[in-house]
């Protein structure tokens, strides 16, 4: 099968390194890539929001299966574009991927069909979104509506912060994003990822995570698109995961098809395990970043096939298998973010992986031969290991390894978990 992989981060790394282990696979290529995915890939260098150019890419090289790794072609409509020409896709159409396009429609979908969440009202201007605010007080959540990077969302402990969110999304702190906002109830409870792959009709659990979206130790400072992850996530226990499926993903996979957008690709469902039981906090229509990373060291199973089964509706007959063992990524950032940071920063060297150990890279470029950080997250330092305070050990030892002066990372990824271990 001659595959190719849209997307440059860290994510799509994890997705590379996975895939490429795949006896299906026949030619691999990725558009744009980085250096640790052309270790497994042909890079293309194309404009990946030129769909077009995408579909000249396929026709020349005889592509048979893509697949999308960022959100912001999904929601563009690449998989359309792509299906349009008979090319089989791995990602929603652009209707289906509302789910993260417009947190709105979401909310709307979980108002019709049920789904657990917290109370919302979507507003279009400041002065509306802000009597509510103050008439519901706080907690209180304020969202951009749109993609916003894992940015948008402001969990509020005040009046003034929750004021303050309102003014970002509608004053253009996150552009086209925060043209409406999404105001919603504060849920109390242990945050977890869930993952779930569906082909439209059914759907397949995958595995659970937990990230770590402030930027400094003991989970202070701003929010950032995450700062490392763990799995699986110890909260969501066999019942937990039973009842994410019955009382949210299944209801939402039959919901999207009767809205008629019917969904094919991951469910990346962003839950709170409150005192009722999970909860939806947001839907993303992808994998997570970095909690792919996690997922793909755990995964057994050839990651190739099950991602076909969703683009051609045979994911009854899939199964997935997943080792016993903990995996955990720390994020290495470049200094400054979430504000601003310096760019092509050299990276002097990089330890090399293990059968237990893997960096992946996230912000990478080569420049005149030099290894260079390009982003604000730029590394993915991931170990596996019998428990996750073992996995953890063995990725901070690797974190010390790696040469790279202006970079930066937390040093307590996976606390909640390595605290239960020690109860």
């Amino acid at each position: 099968m001659k595959v190719l992989l849209i997307g440059s981060g860290g994510r799509e790394h994890a997705l590379a390194w996975k895939l490429a282990q795949s006896p299906l696979l026949t030619e691999f290529y990725a558009a744009p890539g980085n250096p640790g995915i052309a270790e497994h890939a042909t890079l293309i260098d194309v404009n990946t929001e030129d769909h077009d150019a995408i579909a000249v890419v396929c026709r020349e090289r005889a592509i048979d299966f893509v697949v999308v790794g960022p959100e912001a072609p999904l929601v563009a409509g690449l998989a359309d574009r792509l299906r349009a020409d008979g090319i089989a896709v791995f990602g929603p159409s652009a209707a289906a991927a509302q789910l993260e396009g417009s947190k709105g429609f979401t909310k709307d979908i979980c108002a019709r069909y049920g789904i657990p969440t917290g109370a919302y009202q979507r507003f279009s201007n400041a002065p509306a979104a802000k009597a509510y605010i103050r008439a519901e007080g706080v907690p209180i959540v304020v969202k951009a509506d749109g993609l916003a990077a894992g940015k948008g969302v402001t969990v509020a402990m005040t009046v003034e912060e929750a004021l303050a969110a309102v003014d970002d999304c509608f004053e253009g702190a996150f552009g086209e994003a925060g043209a409406e906002v999404v105001i919603e109830a504060y849920l109390d409870g242990e945050e977890a990822s869930f993952f779930c792959l569906c082909d439209g009709t059914h759907a397949l659990a995958l595995a659970t995570a937990q990230d770590h979206k402030r930027v400094g130790d003991g989970d202070t400072g701003p929010n950032t698109g995450g700062m490392g992850a763990y799995s699986p996530a110890p909260v969501m226990t066999p019942d937990m995961v039973e009842r994410t499926m019955k009382e949210i993903i299944e209801p939402t996979m039959r919901g999207m098809a009767e809205s008629g957008y019917p969904f094919s690709g991951v469910f990346f469902a962003g839950l709170m395990i409150t005192a009722k039981g999970p909860e939806l906090i947001e839907y993303n229509v992808r994998f997570g970043d970095p909690e792919c990373q996690v997922l793909m060291m755990r995964l057994k199973s050839d990651l190739l096939p099950l991602l076909f089964a969703c683009a051609n509706g045979t994911l009854d007959k899939a199964v997935a298998v997943w080792s016993d063992d903990a995996a955990l990524t720390v994020v290495l950032a470049s200094n400054g973010y979430p504000g601003a940071y310096a760019r092509n920063t050299p990276i002097a060297s990089l330890p090399g992986d293990t059968e237990d150990a893997k960096v992946f890279h996230a912000g990478t470029a080569l420049k005149d031969g030099v290894l260079v950080a390009t982003g604000g997250r730029v590394l993915n330092v991931t170990a596996t290991g019998a428990s996750v305070g073992e996995a953890q050990k063995r990725a901070y030892a690797l974190v010390d390894r790696v040469r790279w002066d202006n970079g930066f990372c937390r040093r307590d990824i996976g606390w909640q978990a390595v605290a239960r271990e020690k109860a």
